[in-house]
């Protein structure tokens, strides 16, 4: 099995749950194979190498995706046929980035681009607006400090969710999520 690891906005491979999650799969499911890629900072390039990775793995792959990653990986999941786990995903990123357009500077990489009203519209392109039932699993933090947790639980409400009573974006409770999400994606 095949597991796509998709970060958030200014985030990426070097980021906590990514590494917990990749911790999690090489201990106690050796012959999972982990991808977890650098997205471009622009979603339309973000999207497309997403698309290209998964055009040439099984398709039973698994998407993950946190934030703004989960918003990438609805657009995917819907496209390909694909079941993915979403970590506080972004359901109206173009709205929530927007206060952001301008030079920006990604932590993790040290990459500076400019995010643009292009960038907006490429994300508008990009929305899901009606969710596939059953394709996702939500996990939530209730004092998500970023999103709108309930937001994300209304788009999804077809879907499985698990919700974590004070927790934040980050959700530090990713790892024992682990478990049961091994299990669903192995099922069926």
């Amino acid at each position: 099995m095949h597991i796509v690891y998709l970060h958030g906005f200014n985030s990426g491979p070097k980021s906590l749950k990514a590494h917990e999650t990749a911790d999690y799969l090489r201990r106690h499911h050796p012959d999972c194979e982990f991808h977890c890629p650098q997205l471009s900072p622009h979603p339309a390039e973000a999207a497309h190498q997403a698309e290209t990775l998964l055009q040439g793995l099984p398709k039973d792959t698994l998407l993950i995706g946190s934030s703004l990653g989960g918003f990438y990986a609805t657009h995917l999941a819907e496209k390909l046929g694909l079941r993915a786990a979403l970590i506080n995903p972004a359901v109206t990123p173009h709205a929530d980035l927007s206060r952001f357009l301008g030079p920006q500077v990604n932590p993790y990489t040290g990459e500076a681009y400019t995010l643009s009203e292009a960038d907006m519209a490429a994300l508008m392109a990009l929305r899901v607006s009606h969710p596939s039932a059953r394709r996702y699993w939500l996990y939530l933090g209730t004092r998500d400090e970023v999103l709108d947790w309930k937001a994300a639980a209304r788009h999804y409400r077809n879907n499985h969710q698990t919700v974590f009573n004070g927790d934040d974006h980050r959700l530090a409770r990713w790892p024992e999520c682990l478990p049961g999400l091994m299990a669903w994606a192995t099922a069926a």
